[in-house]
């Protein structure tokens, strides 16, 4: 079992954040640990209030956890502040390279910042260049890329600004594209790919981003390449989104954990890989 780092928020209703990343982990075939970095105040209806942890307790977790556990894989979320994303970069420079995906969660569903104004530019010049992907949704590759992003063009346009800045790949991701079907686009030095799927009417989506990194860098932890790990992780967040639970009164979390409640277990225990951890991409089958 491969063991994938989370570095993230703690989100109270479960729903996203460090507790949604951990769910997507497990439910994926891995283990997760984690740093986290902010403790909110949430529930299925927004952000009630956040407190960022010292620098110093972070880079704590960070140091305890590369001491001790053989970390396959690294994904980021809520970083909050310049100082955060300087101290999560520089520990991972200081580990060397892993596969890692950064998800740079800039705005709760609700509104509420979870990424500091001044902080956009340290994450551009600091965590970017480490990362093996960046997953941004719409917005947030508005803000990194520094053009509009409408559709599927824009999304590629955008994602080449951030591969000039050192990243290796970008993941835009589509809940906020025009279109009748859910595009997320990939975007590498070599080619632009789509993957498509059902645009689900549904609010219960809560953590959606956080379940799709996790997921990716789940799979890449387990020795996928980059385009198997997003083509499996994108079908698993659609059934995830799918299964979501209507809990509370706002917007449900999606279920990581969708396939033990609707009779079909035993072909997405294959489907996910959980029998051979080194499974290649190429194996893994599209339906």
């Amino acid at each position: 079992m491969r063991v994938i780092l989370s570095i993230a928020g703690s989100d109270s209703s479960g729903g996203a954040g460090i507790q949604a990343d951990l769910k997507a982990i497990a439910a994926c075939g891995g283990y997760g640990a984690t740093v986290i970095t902010a403790i909110t105040a949430q529930n299925t209806r927004g952000v009630r209030a956040a407190q960022e942890l010292a620098t110093d307790l972070i880079e704590a977790q960070l140091r305890a956890v590369f001491e001790d556990l053989p970390v396959a894989a690294v994904k980021t979320g809520m970083l909050s502040s310049a100082a955060v994303v300087g101290t999560v970069a520089r520990e991972l420079r200081r580990i060397g390279p892993l596969p890692f995906v950064l998800d740079p969660v800039m705005i709760a569903k609700s509104g509420h910042a979870l990424l500091a104004a001044d902080a956009v530019d340290t994450l551009r010049s600091e965590l970017l260049p480490l990362a093996t992907l960046v997953t941004p949704n719409r917005h947030e590759a508005e803000a990194l890329a520094g053009i509009p992003v409408r559709d599927a063009e824009g999304a590629a346009a955008a994602g080449r600004i951030l591969l000039d800045g050192g990243c290796k790949a970008v993941l835009v991701k589509g809940g906020h594209l025009e279109g009748p079907t859910a595009m997320d686009v990939l975007i590498t030095p070599e080619a632009v790919e789509v993957f498509e799927g059902p645009r689900l009417q549904t609010r219960h989506t809560h953590g959606t981003g956080c379940t799709l990194a996790a997921a990716i860098a789940t799979y890449l932890g387990k020795g996928y390449d980059l385009v198997g790990a997003v083509r499996v992780a994108k079908r698993f967040v659609t059934e995830a989104i799918r299964g979501g639970i209507a809990i509370g009164s706002g917007q449900g979390p999606t279920d990581p954990f969708f396939y033990l409640r609707g009779g079909n277990t035993d072909s997405w225990v294959r489907e996910l890989g959980w029998h051979d951890p080194e499974l290649p991409a190429r194996e893994v089958k599209e339906q």
